[in-house]
C-alpha cells in the first residue's frame, strides 16, 4: 500500500516507521523542516523511543519511508492517510483548540483523491470525527464520504518510549462511519500491524471494530480519564494517610491483592500529553461529569499541596534554596509537556523560595528554554523535591545535595537507607530520618 502519515511527532513517526517496516510505501508529512530533514537522513529527531533509530536506518535507505513538508507530495494516490496531528486544550477555557488539526485536515483534503481511507488517530471529543472532520473533508475535497473516501477513527493507545511494543500488545480499536469503512479500516490495520497473543483478553488480540466512530472516541477518552480519576482517588487517600500517620503504599498494596481493587499510585503531579488533557476533552462533551472534574482538580492541586507540606515541615520557605529534581513529566522520558515541574516551581516561588531544577535528560540550555534555572549536584540547597521518577534518583543521596535539610519525595523513588540522618518524606507517608 501507499500510506501517508500526517505529523511526524512522537507517535506519528513510529507509526510511519511501523508501516514501512511491514513493507509498505510511506510518506510522512510534517510542518517542521528540521524533522523532515532528520527523517530523510535516517536520524531520530527526538531521543528515547526504543528501536526507532535502528528501524529508521533500515526503512529510509530502502526507500520505504521518506518525509516532506508538502501535502501535494504525500496525499494524492494514497491508499490510506493516517492523521496524528496534536489537539491542544485552551488553558483558560479548558476547551479543545482545533487550530492545528483544522489546518492539517484542510491541507490533506485539498489533495485527497478518490478511494482513500482517512484514519484519525489523535484523541478527540466524542462526535468530532463525524461532526467536524467528515463535513470539512467533503467541503474541501469535493468528495463524498462513503463514496469518494472512507473515514475512520482509530485512537492511538501507545506510550512514548515503548510505541512498537504497545502496538503489538494492545488491540487496535476502530470506529467507522459505514460498514464499508469498517471493513477497509480492519484490512488496513491488519496489514500494517502484528499482535501479541493475549490469552487474558475476552477475544483474540487484533483489530476490534467498536461499531461507530463515537464508540471508538469514547473508548480512548474513557480509558485515559479512568487513570486520572483513579490517581485522583489515590492522591486523596495519600493526603488523608499523611495526616493519620499511615503508609498509604502499604494500604494500596494490601487493597490491590484482591482482584477487584486496582488503586493507582499517588504522586506530586500528573503530566504528559494524555492524562491531564483527555479528561478535559471528555468534559467538553459531558460537562455534568462531576467525578471527572473533581479528580482533575485534585491532581492539578497536588504540586501546591506538596509544597505546603514541605513548608509545614521545614518552616517558612522564604529565602530558601530549593532543588526540584526532575523536569520531565515522568521518569525516563525527555518530555516536559504538562509536567508537574512548572506548578511546583510556581508554588515554591510564591512562597519566596529560590528554585533551581535538575534533570539528567535535559541540558542547561534546554532547561533555560523551558523557563527553568538549572541545578547541579554539589551546589548548596536547603530543600529538595523529587518531581520525576528518573532511575538516577533511586541513588541520590544527601552528599550530592549539600546543606539539604529535608527531602520531599513526590514519586516514592528515593532510597530511605541513603537518607538516614536527614528528614525525608514521601507523598502518602510520614517523615523518616
Amino acid at each position: 500500500m501507499r500510506i501517508a502519515v500526517v505529523a511526524l511527532g512522537k507517535i506519528g513517526l513510529p507509526l510511519a516507521v511501523q508501516f514501512a517496516d511491514r513493507g509498505h510505501d510511506v510518506v510522512g508529512v510534517d510542518v517542521n523542516p528540521e524533522v523532515v530533514a532528520a527523517v530523510n537522513a535516517a536520524r531520530e529527531p527526538f531521543p528515547g523511543e526504543a528501536h526507532l533509530g535502528e528501524k529508521l536506518s533500515e526503512v529510509v535507505p530502502s526507500g520505504r519511508l521518506r518525509a516532506t513538508t508538502d501535502y501535494a507530495e504525500a496525499i494524492p494516490g494514497a491508499d490510506a492517510v493516517v492523521v496524528v496531528v496534536p489537539l491542544f486544550v485552551d488553558e483558560e477555557t479548558a476547551l479543545p483548540d482545533f487550530t492545528w488539526m483544522d489546518a492539517a485536515t484542510r491541507s490533506l483534503a485539498a489533495h485527497l483523491t478518490p478511494g482513500t481511507l482517512v484514519s484519525y488517530e489523535t484523541t478527540l471529543p466524542v462526535g468530532v470525527t463525524r461532526g467536524r472532520w467528515k463535513p470539512l473533508l467533503e467541503e474541501v475535497s469535493g468528495l463524498v464520504e462513503g463514496e469518494g473516501f472512507d473515514l475512520v477513527f482509530s485512537p492511538e493507545r501507545v506510550l512514548t518510549g515503548r510505541v512498537f511494543a504497545d502496538l503489538r500488545r494492545y488491540p487496535k480499536l476502530i470506529g467507522a462511519l459505514s460498514e464499508q469503512g469498517a471493513r477497509r479500516a480492519t484490512s488496513f490495520y491488519q496489514a500494517v500491524l502484528t499482535f501479541d497473543d493475549r490469552p487474558d483478553l475476552a477475544r483474540p488480540n487484533g483489530v476490534w471494530d467498536l461499531g461507530s466512530a463515537e464508540a471508538a472516541e469514547l473508548a480512548k477518552l474513557a480509558e485515559t480519564t479512568y487513570r486520572d480519576v483513579n490517581i485522583g482517588l489515590a492522591n486523596q487517600f495519600a493526603l488523608f494517610a499523611e495526616k493519620q500517620g499511615i503508609d498509604v503504599y502499604a494500604v494500596i498494596e494490601a487493597c490491590n491483592s484482591q482482584p477487584y481493587s486496582h488503586i493507582h499510585r499517588p504522586g506530586i503531579a500528573v503530566g504528559g500529553h494524555c492524562i491531564p488533557v483527555y479528561p478535559r476533552l471528555y468534559l467538553s462533551v459531558d460537562p455534568a461529569a462531576t467525578i471527572v472534574r473533581d479528580a482533575r482538580s485534585v491532581n492539578a492541586a497536588m504540586p501546591e499541596k506538596v509544597v505546603a507540606r514541605a513548608a509545614d515541615l521545614v518552616g517558612s520557605l522564604d529565602g530558601l534554596r530549593v532543588a526540584v529534581l526532575g523536569a520531565a513529566y515522568r521518569g525516563g522520558v525527555k518530555e516536559a509537556a504538562f509536567s508537574g515541574v512548572f506548578a511546583t516551581v510556581e508554588a515554591l516561588t510564591k512562597q519566596g523560595a529560590s528554585v533551581q531544577v535538575h534533570d539528567p535528560l535535559f541540558s542547561d540550555e534546554e532547561l533555560l528554554r523551558l523557563g527553568l534555572t538549572p541545578y547541579h549536584y554539589g551546589e548548596e540547597t536547603d530543600l529538595a523535591i523529587v518531581q520525576a521518577d528518573h532511575a538516577e534518583y533511586r541513588t541520590v543521596a544527601p552528599e550530592e545535595l549539600p546543606g539539604v535539610r529535608l527531602l520531599v519525595d513526590g514519586r516514592r523513588v528515593t532510597d530511605p537507607a541513603l537518607w538516614v540522618g536527614v528528614p525525608r518524606t514521601v507523598v502518602g507517608q510520614g517523615v523518616t530520618s
